[in-house]
């Protein structure tokens, strides 16, 4: 490595240490992102991990993913043991809030709920941005579920929702299954329950109704 860089970069360190922490959480975060505009690695999100105010992400309307509370707690203990070993993956476009969550909802929630990780992090989130050429709404529906399918559950009605409005936006049967990691059958089924649901979204069922359905 040239000895002048390593000067510099020292130089700059030095200065950096004695700011105060919001200015130089910016000053990070700047410095990264150039780095990150160079680096053979350009793009692939993760090479650019940024610190941002909690306040400033939030969550998607889409995500069908669902934890529950002995998960939920093993994650926690998990931040707090180990600390965030991944960011949270986000759209920076959103009409929501500023960072939208595309993976990672409940690792920002785990970050805003509990006071101990809160103040650890000084009320901030790692977040990465989602590749540019990804920011269409179908694109990252999928990309959340892709996520997810491999940890967590996923509500049946909402996936179902979401093949129906993937199917809307004039997405194949095929396309839904290659894109949310699915076999055409699967998307299938989950068209037929959200043609089931829309049916009979107005009904009343009877007792005999329900007690029938769990017997099968």
């Amino acid at each position: 490595m040239d000895s002048k860089i390593k000067i510099d970069t020292k130089a700059l360190v030095a200065n950096i240490s004695n700011l105060q922490l919001d200015e130089k959480i910016e000053c990070l975060n700047f410095i990264r992102e150039e780095l990150h505009n160079i680096s053979p690695f350009k793009n692939e999100p993760v090479d650019f991990v940024k610190w941002v105010k909690n306040n400033t992400v939030g969550a998607n309307e889409y995500n069908p993913n669902s934890v529950a509370p002995p998960e939920m707690e093993l994650l926690r203990h998990s931040i707090a043991s180990d600390g965030y070993t991944q960011p949270i993956v986000t759209w920076q476009h959103s009409e929501l809030v500023e960072n939208e969550v595309i993976d990672g909802f409940h690792r920002h929630r785990v970050g805003k709920e509990c006071k101990e990780i809160q103040e650890r992090i000084h009320g901030y989130l790692p977040i990465v941005a989602v590749s540019e050429d990804r920011e269409g709404k179908n694109d990252r529906v999928a990309s959340t579920i892709r996520h997810n399918r491999a940890r967590g559950k996923h509500k049946v009605e909402a996936m179902a929702e979401i093949v129906l409005d993937l199917k809307k936006r004039n997405w194949s049967d095929k396309k839904i299954a290659k894109e949310l990691g699915m076999d055409q059958d699967e998307v299938l089924r989950l068209s037929q329950i959200t043609g089931l649901l829309e049916a009979f979204k107005d009904s009343e069922f009877s007792e005999a109704w329900e007690a029938e359905s769990y017997e099968d």
